[in-house]
């Protein structure tokens, strides 16, 4: 028991662990405009006319498109802003993105 207690304390820090960067995925729905997708990643993210409307070309046709990194507060921060707009978006580990 002792060895399985110890073996998920180690899956938890390496899931918290500062050192792997997080990213924000923001995916495809069939609510909002893409004029309006481009907008928020302006506006949230300070993108260009050019990066947003790219990042927003890959969640139209590829389905999701990451659209932050950094670490797991900030990704979470990052999801929490994406969902105010109204946007369908995660979080998930660096590692096991796309």
């Amino acid at each position: 028991m002792v060895k399985l207690d110890e073996k998920i304390d180690e899956a938890i820090k390496d899931l918290l662990s500062s050192d792997k960067p997080w990213v924000t995925i923001v995916w495809d729905d069939p609510v909002n405009l893409m004029t309006y997708v481009t907008y928020v990643l302006m506006e949230l993210f300070g993108y260009s006319k050019e990066k947003a409307h790219s990042l927003m070309m890959q969640v139209h046709t590829e389905g999701k498109a990451v659209v932050s990194t950094g670490s797991r507060e900030e990704m979470e921060h990052d999801v929490a802003r994406l969902h105010e707009y109204g946007l369908w978006a995660t979080l998930v580990r660096g590692d096991q993105a796309l």
